[in-house]
């Protein structure tokens, strides 16, 4: 009986054993397919592994698949091609659409069918990323089962148009960095980039016919230590420094890399504005009326970025065709971008040439002047059986016949101008496909400017809007994202701006919204994540991060703690100790009545995800007390007790739409001493923010008569001094009052001097404390 009743306990701990090993798998793709259904057990790649191919064109895109185990797993899969029997088949399906597959996984096999070379090509991207991460590896890696887990996927893109610009004229990509981020999309079924090549801040190509665009328009003078929006312009004789370019050699094997991962480059030749670089190389194609120096920018410009190329001289067209011309042989792809945004008209309302121009040509105006300017060139293109694309600043004008209008002012609206027109567009709205921007909580971002585009929301954009017309979304190719490097001083800077949120791009651009769900995405983003680190990038750990808000209520004040994943806890103290995963669990918003100090984290399997957010709450009797103002941006964060940091749009500066004369008036419900007044104000050089002309407290009794009791005034040279910082202004008061009234007259425009001139200076004021 002993004997029996072994023999049944092994039997069933081995069907135990056999059942575990075929269990469902979690199967976790980015982007989302448009089925994937899990099926049991996992296929394993060895040096038996042998690929069947019907073609040579199959056989090209299975070899770049095997070289990846070869690196990384050191045995290289068998392809026989014109065979039908393999471990891994590849099977033409003309059923099938353009760029679409489909994918069954078994334990013993693996069938994939697809109609176009491209769908091949994204079928294999999926068992890549089914692979372990390790497949990333540049070296062989023992230890490794190289298995991928049973499992059916039909899939095909949304969109045709699935792109990513980057922009190498502010920070020039090394050719290595930039062949690692192609790799990247390519992984993500991204299929077209954007290459941002000219721009005010430096020239990125090389063409032979005119040496002096690189000679001279790669380099530009060193500003250390200034943010991007800081950089005063170069001064003549002031020496430069090469910041970097790609030789004709480069960009073929940029092409070529690119092609092999079918991803198209758009090359963009920036015109008639952005073009500081090339006016510094050759100044004659700039209008005769220009009468300062014209540099390579290191920054944003001010006055100088208005000048631009001459829309009078013929020899502008003569020079830019020949540029073109070498540009079109570099690049195969079916568009060339001719950019045509924020082009200033300074200099063209006063030359000679361009009003003889617009006269010639029957114009209105200098907008009409831009749109003559976009046409002819966009004709000479289109004269080399190209298409032409362009920004939505197009719109402004009659529309060039053909143009392909990117919209990305805003939400991307002017594009709808051009759709109602019967043209194409590309959906790339700044407020959250530009990368740029803040994609976490501020307080623990590096600089950058403007809001946050969180990876949540570039992954919530949904580009097709309810009102829009069916011939509106037919004329929709696709949506872009935007990777602007005017903060960036390393490639690692680019990276991290990128990644992860190039991973919801994709998803925007290839899963139809229905199949979209946040926390897969979020499973299948960690998975990739792996793959990206095995890679050697180091990607923003921005999402683990806490945003908080203080609100004023009721005299008290409300804290609100908020993660952009759903799948962490949130844990913290309020004793002045580091956060553990022991700590209080924060389930719904803390309320407080005095100065606590609240230190929050991430937390997950015991393990802290995020940075540890340490948020001082300092109470003064104007603490949570009633304030209020007319036009003001969120007028509660002057009481809430929280000091901003030194990024003004972090959410604790409060800020008001008109800045001629701002003002606030304080409750403080009783009659108290106000000894003392204290306001918080920043200045942010580069990005307008300064402190007003003048400031005025009063205080009454009744909110009916108010006495002036302090009064602060600064000059031009005190408003407007350089740099980021914070201050706080004092007002000694030292009477008996139960309304407070602040009045601020703002500075007006910036000086001519200025880096941003002609632009109105904003207010920013932090809190309001009371002694």
């Amino acid at each position: 009986m002993r004997s029996i009743h072994t023999l049944v306990c092994f039997l069933l701990l081995m069907a135990a054993n056999i059942q575990a090993d075929n269990l469902t798998q979690p199967v976790s793709l980015v982007p989302c397919p448009v089925s994937i259904v899990p099926g049991t057990g996992n296929f394993h790649f060895s040096e038996k592994t042998t690929f069947a191919v019907e073609n040579e064109e199959q056989a090209i895109e299975v070899r770049r698949f095997t070289a990846l185990l070869t690196r990384a797993a050191g045995f290289t899969p068998r392809i026989k091609v014109g065979n039908k029997k393999g471990d891994v088949c590849l099977t033409t399906d003309a059923g099938l659409k353009e760029e679409a597959y489909k994918l069954e996984i078994t334990a013993k096999r693996i069938n994939i069918h697809a109609a176009d070379v491209q769908g091949f090509f994204y079928a294999l991207q999926s068992i890549r990323q089914l692979l372990p991460a390790a497949i990333e590896g540049g070296q062989v890696v023992t230890g490794i089962d190289w298995t991928v887990p049973a499992v059916t996927i039909t899939d095909q893109p949304r969109f045709g148009y699935r792109g990513l610009l980057v922009d190498v004229a502010r920070f020039f990509s090394p050719k290595e960095n930039l062949l690692r981020i192609i790799d990247c999309m390519a992984m993500l079924k991204l299929n077209t980039l954007h290459f941002h090549l000219t721009d005010d801040n430096g020239w990125r190509i090389e063409i032979k016919k005119y040496p002096l665009l690189t000679e001279i328009g790669s380099r530009r003078v060193d500003r250390p230590g200034k943010n991007f929006s800081e950089r005063r312009n170069p001064r003549q004789g002031e020496p430069t420094v090469e910041k970097g370019y790609y030789t004709q050699d480069d960009i073929r094997e940029i092409v070529a890399y690119a092609g092999e991962r079918h991803i198209e480059v758009i090359p963009e030749i920036e015109m008639p504005a952005h073009s500081n670089a090339a006016l510094a190389a050759y100044p004659l194609l700039a209008c005769p009326v220009v009468n300062k120096y014209i540099g390579v920018l290191p920054g944003l410009g001010g006055e100088n970025a208005d000048v631009i190329y001459c829309a009078g001289n013929d020899s502008v067209f003569t020079f830019l065709q020949d540029v073109l011309d070498e540009v079109l042989e570099l690049f195969p792809s079916k568009y060339i971008h001719l950019g045509g945004d924020e082009a200033r008209k300074t200099h063209w309302e006063a030359c000679p040439l361009c009003q003889a121009r617009m006269k010639q040509e029957k114009l209105e105006n200098e907008e009409e002047l831009q749109g003559y300017f976009m046409g002819r060139m966009a004709r000479y293109v289109q004269s080399k059986g190209r298409e032409v694309i362009g920004w939505d600043e197009l719109t402004n004008a009659t529309i060039p016949e053909g143009f392909i209008i990117q919209g990305w002012q805003g939400y991307g609206q002017a594009a709808m101008k051009a759709a109602e027109l019967g043209h194409r567009f590309i959906m790339t709205p700044a407020r959250i496909m530009y990368l740029i921007r803040y994609q976490g909580p501020q307080w623990f971002e590096p600089v950058t400017y403007f809001g946050n585009n969180t990876l949540k929301d570039v992954y919530d954009y949904e580009p097709i809007q309810k009102d829009w017309t069916r011939q509106t979304a037919s004329l929709l190719m696709g949506v872009q994202a935007c990777m602007w490097t005017e903060f960036c001083n390393t490639p690692a800077d680019v990276d991290y701006l990128l990644f992860p949120r190039l991973s919801a791009l994709a998803e925007v651009a290839w899963a139809k919204p229905e199949r979209k769900n946040w926390k897969s995405y979020l499973k299948a983003l960690d998975h990739f994540n792996e793959h990206l680190t095995a890679k050697g990038i180091v990607y923003a750990r921005s999402m683990y991060n806490i945003q908080h808000t203080v609100t004023p209520k009721d005299d008290r004040l409300q804290v609100q703690l908020d993660c952009i994943r759903p799948d962490v806890e949130v844990r913290y103290t309020m004793d002045g100790s580091l956060p553990t995963a022991q700590s209080a669990l924060y389930t719904r918003p803390l309320i407080l009545t005095g100065t606590k100090t609240i230190k929050a984290a991430t937390f997950s399997a015991g393990k802290q995800m995020g940075q540890t957010l340490e948020l001082p709450v300092v109470w003064n009797p104007a603490t949570a007390k009633v304030i209020k103002s007319t036009g003001a941006d969120n007028i509660g964060l002057l009481v809430n007790g929280v000091r901003g940091s030194l990024k003004y749009t972090d959410s604790e500066w409060c800020s008001w739409m008109k800045n001629d004369t701002v003002s606030f008036t304080l409750d403080l419900k009783k009659p108290e001493t106000v000894n003392r007044l204290i306001l918080g104000s920043i200045t942010n050089y580069g990005m307008a923010a300064h402190k007003p002309a003048k400031i005025e407290v009063l205080i009454s009794a009744d909110n009916k008569d108010y006495r002036k009791v302090g009064e602060q005034t600064y000059t031009k040279t005190e408003i407007f001094r350089e740099g980021i910082f914070r201050e706080d202004i004092p007002f000694e008061i030292g009477e008996k009052a139960r309304y407070v009234r602040v009045v601020a007259y703002g500075a007006g425009d910036c000086p001519f001097t200025h880096v941003r001139p002609g632009q109105a200076a904003r207010i920013y004021f932090d809190e309001v404390i009371v002694e």
